[in-house]
């Protein structure tokens, strides 16, 4: 493998956690292989392993981005993800503030549900 990825499976085993990770690559197929690949060089390796912004910050513009485009799907995955990036509660809830201004207040009022429900989630695992 390349250095990129191998700096793309540290970024994202220290972003989302060892037992995420883990479990996607428990799930990689041949099929899906260049996709993975593809993504842990290229949004791991490289966007996420940049230190031009703080990880608290790339992380506020990636639930904003996912909440503005509708894909709601990896909310939870980035808002478990805070834990470890310094993004507080309140730094998310400016950013999707800013995405029921700039993109439609349906959108920041799902995002804001998927983060609620997933806070609570995370909250329950620590007891």
């Amino acid at each position: 493998m390349s250095d990129r990825f191998d700096q793309g499976m540290k970024t994202r085993r220290e972003v989302l956690g060892d037992a995420h990770v883990d479990r996607a690559e428990e799930n990689k197929t041949e099929f899906d292989l260049p996709f993975q690949t593809l993504i842990t060089e290229g949004a791991w390796g490289t966007v996420w392993s940049s230190d031009g912004i703080s990880r608290r910050e790339r992380s506020m513009l990636t639930l904003a981005l996912l909440a503005a485009t509708g894909n709601f799907e990896e909310i939870p995955m980035h808002i478990r993800a805070t834990a470890r990036t310094g993004a507080s509660k309140q730094d998310v809830m400016e950013a999707f503030q800013h995405v029921a201004i700039y993109a439609g207040v349906p959108k920041a009022n799902h995002a804001i549900k998927l983060a609620k429900q997933t806070y609570a989630e995370m909250e329950k695992s620590d007891d």
